[in-house]
This record gives structure tokens, C-alpha cells and sequence, in this order.
């Protein structure tokens, strides 16, 4: 009898348990699902209610609320809140979000600490199994604004790969770095293909291809004025 009791009142709890989580899993998506909505209209505030009450649960869906709670920050302009709760996101994946330290990582160049956002977007492309094109191009980015222009390049021609191709910007900034090793015939045409990947839309590029063909038609004029012109031989002056 105390053991059928006992049976009795241990299926019990265990179907209290189960519908409790399955209660929760609902709740759960529910509130994401609200977020993501108020978030499409942009009503980040509530978004922020509903991503932080997907707290109230534990699990792995946290980093993911996190991440979710800093998106509407930023686009609140709380950007060193939204940096708190991209560093809450990383933390409770060990590290392991590329999105999250992507995210980190504009977040600190919008202040200005680049050395720090370097550190980032190095992180999210490690996270991503290298992957992460857009990541790889800020880190080109970054390592051009540092000075550091083989870095860039190679950054940048990873991104590209990595993009399948998709990131005009690249090209553009490639140009940019070729113009200063002298390579205006491969600089003309990297901001050819920029142009050609934004479909004619990249003023960046438009003015710069403009530019280097100036350059390369004073470097032409300049090397033509370098010619000398023979006299010719000696005039030999005789009588008639």
C-alpha cells in the first residue's frame, strides 16, 4: 500500500513538472516573440520588458535575451548599457557569440575605444570559425586606422571571401590602401568592382575612382615630361 501511495504521488509530481515546463517553454516564446514584434515596430522599450522578462527563467535562452535587451539599447542610444548586456551575452556563452561580440564591438567604436573593439570583432571572428565577413571588415578597418596596412588588406580580402563577395566597402578601402603602395592600376580596379557590386550606388568609390584616374593621368604627364629630346647630331658646318 505505502509503496503504491508513494508511485502514485511520485507520477504526480513528475506530471506537475512537466506541464510546469512546458508551461514555461510557452511563456518563454511568447515573450520573445512579443519583444520581437514590438521591436519590428519600433517600440524599443517594450521590447526591452519582454526580453527581460525571458530572465525569469534559466537557461540557455538567457544569452540570447541578453543580446536581445543590448540591440534595444543601442538603438535607444544607451550605448554603454548596450555593452553591459553584449558582455552579459558572452559571459553566459563563455565567449562563444559572435553576434554578441560583433555587436560589442560597434558599440565601442560609436566610443571611440577602438582598441578595444578590435579585440572584439577579433572575438566574433573567432567565435564564427572565421567566418564572421562583417567582423573581418571592421577588423580592416580597424588595422587601417591603427596604421597597420597589411593587416587591413588581408582583413579585407578574407571579408570579401567570407561575404561571397557582398561587401562593396571592401573593395573600396582595398583601393584606398593600394593608392598609398603606388598600385594605381590594381586601385582603379578595386573601386571599379566596388561601384560594380553597389550597382553604381557608392559615392565613396565613384569619387575615388575619379581621383585615382586624375592621379594616374598627372603621373602619365609627369613621366612624359621626364623624356628628354635629342638635339641630334652635332651640326657639321661646311662650304658650298
Amino acid at each position: 500500500m505505502f509503496k503504491n501511495i508513494s508511485w502514485s504521488r511520485l507520477s504526480f509530481l513528475f506530471l506537475v513538472l512537466t506541464l510546469s515546463g512546458q508551461a514555461q517553454t510557452d511563456e518563454l516564446a511568447q515573450a520573445f516573440e512579443r519583444g520581437a514584434a514590438a521591436f519590428q515596430r519600433g517600440q524599443y522599450e517594450q521590447a526591452l520588458f519582454e526580453y527581460r522578462a525571458a530572465l525569469q527563467w534559466p537557461g540557455d535562452h538567457q544569452a540570447r535575451a541578453h543580446f536581445n535587451i543590448g540591440v534595444c539599447q543601442h538603438k535607444l542610444g544607451r550605448k554603454q548599457e548596450a555593452g553591459a548586456s553584449y558582455r552579459r551575452a558572452l559571459d553566459a556563452r563563455n565567449g562563444a557569440y559572435a553576434s554578441a561580440a560583433y555587436a560589442l564591438g560597434i558599440t565601442l567604436q560609436d566610443q571611440r575605444q577602438f582598441r578595444e573593439a578590435r579585440a572584439a570583432f577579433a572575438q566574433a571572428v573567432k567565435a564564427s570559425g572565421g567566418k564572421h565577413a562583417e567582423a573581418l571588415f571592421e577588423l580592416g578597418l580597424e588595422a587601417q586606422r591603427a596604421g597597420d596596412d597589411q593587416a587591413a588588406i588581408e582583413h579585407y580580402r578574407q571579408a570579401i571571401v567570407q561575404s561571397k563577395d557582398r561587401l562593396p566597402a571592401c573593395h573600396n578601402n582595398l583601393g584606398v590602401l593600394l593608392i598609398k603602395f603606388g598600385q594605381l592600376d590594381e586601385a582603379q580596379r578595386a573601386f571599379e568592382t566596388a561601384l560594380a557590386r553597389a550597382r553604381g550606388k557608392f559615392t565613396e568609390a565613384s569619387d575615388n575612382l575619379a581621383r585615382c584616374q586624375q592621379l594616374r593621368d598627372a603621373a602619365t604627364r609627369r613621366m612624359i615630361a621626364q623624356f628628354t629630346v635629342s638635339e641630334g647630331a652635332p651640326a657639321t658646318l661646311r662650304s658650298e
